[in-house]
């Protein structure tokens, strides 16, 4: 290869058949002369190939495509990838890193689309706090979405590192619209994590409230010999509900103790989640309460005001969700992280079936 402007054969070798002959030249900034293939150029992109058959039309002998503006060695390696048909070795995957930016800007102006989706990818791997910013207006110029969501996410990660920057500072000074698409992704992602956390916590209290059912089944319909040897015996929820259900009994300004309020929501889950059909087979205390005032509130449901049913139907989401943590919480004891699927499945038939 001539490296100061000589002419650079690249292509197949010569004498074959299965192509033309080197009968087109790219020109460079710096004078180079690339020899390449038409039908190559062609079925590689449909802007050269526009510009060839624009030449052709016209009748010119000589047919040339200026690529201007971009270092020699970017637009060698650009010509040379083109005829490597999508198959980089490692020397043209280090030429691509070197030349990332160049590359993804020729691939996008002549439509290259295999080429540009390499270079997004290549480019994604060598991202950093220092170029982050140049790399993200490159993506949004050149349509690069997986790249630019890439660039996203690494400055909500380390803000305050590209915040630094001399790239930032004259993303500020130059182009408030993509500083304003910044700030308004990172504030995105931050409610979607304030989401995400506030989801997870319900999730555990979710389960909590699982735990609580299962020691209040042991606690009251487990055989008499398994009590104390339970492994809910032990548990600080298996104590807590003794204490509770001790001061309940004793309790003498019951519907007024924030204590025992708790101590009867939690009863009344039970019966919620209680699976006896008959309201005196079950031994823990008001569950055939609960479930009769269930029953009463079931038959006079059209009587109900519009904050009632309200009130009742968050009742009802509560159930099904402690339904279903209940599930999944005995599967992982029984089977690990054996059996996913068959848990996930089990569990929407068990949220279909509360509805």
């Amino acid at each position: 290869m001539d490296a100061k402007g000589g002419r650079v054969q690249i292509g197949f070798q010569a004498g074959s058949n299965a192509v033309p002959t080197r009968d087109v030249q790219i020109l460079t900034s710096g004078g180079r002369k690339i020899s390449a293939h038409t039908a190559v150029l062609a079925a590689a992109s449909p802007v050269m190939e526009s510009i060839l058959d624009r030449a052709q039309k016209r009748g010119k002998p000589r047919r040339v495509i200026r690529i201007l503006g971009v270092p020699c060695d970017a637009v060698t390696a650009f010509v040379r990838l083109i005829h490597s048909s999508g198959c980089v070795s490692l020397d043209e995957e280090e030429e691509m890193g070197r030349y990332g930016l160049h590359l993804l800007v020729l691939s996008h102006a002549y439509s290259v689309g295999w080429l540009k989706r390499a270079c997004e990818g290549a480019l994604a791997l060598r991202l950093t706090a220092e170029g982050v910013a140049d790399v993200l207006l490159l993506a949004r110029q050149c349509d690069a979405p997986r790249l630019y969501l890439r660039c996203m996410k690494l400055l909500a990660k380390d803000f305050a590192a590209v915040k630094k920057t001399e790239a930032w500072q004259f993303l500020q000074a130059n182009d408030p619209w993509l500083e304003l698409e910044i700030l308004q992704f990172l504030q995105e992602a931050e409610l979607r994590k304030k989401r995400v956390g506030r989801k997870l916590a319900y999730q555990r209290v979710y389960e909590e409230l699982g735990d609580a059912m299962e020691c209040l089944q042991h606690m009251y319909v487990g055989k008499e010999g398994s009590k104390k040897n339970h492994p809910c015996s032990s548990s600080a929820c298996y104590r807590n509900l003794q204490l509770l259900i001790q001061h309940l009994a004793a309790c003498p300004r019951r519907k007024a103790c924030p204590r025992c309020c708790r101590m009867l929501q939690l009863l009344r889950l039970h019966s919620a989640i209680c699976d006896d059909s008959t309201q005196q087979a079950c031994r823990i205390p008001l569950c055939s309460h609960f479930k009769l005032r269930m029953q009463q509130q079931k038959e006079d449901s059209q009587q109900q005001q519009k904050e009632g049913k309200e009130e009742d139907d968050t009742w009802q989401l509560l159930v099904k969700k402690v339904k279903v943590a209940r599930v999944m919480s005995s599967f992982s004891k029984r089977k690990g992280q054996e059996g996913v699927h068959e848990q996930f499945a089990l569990c929407t038939t068990t949220a279909r079936t509360s509805d």
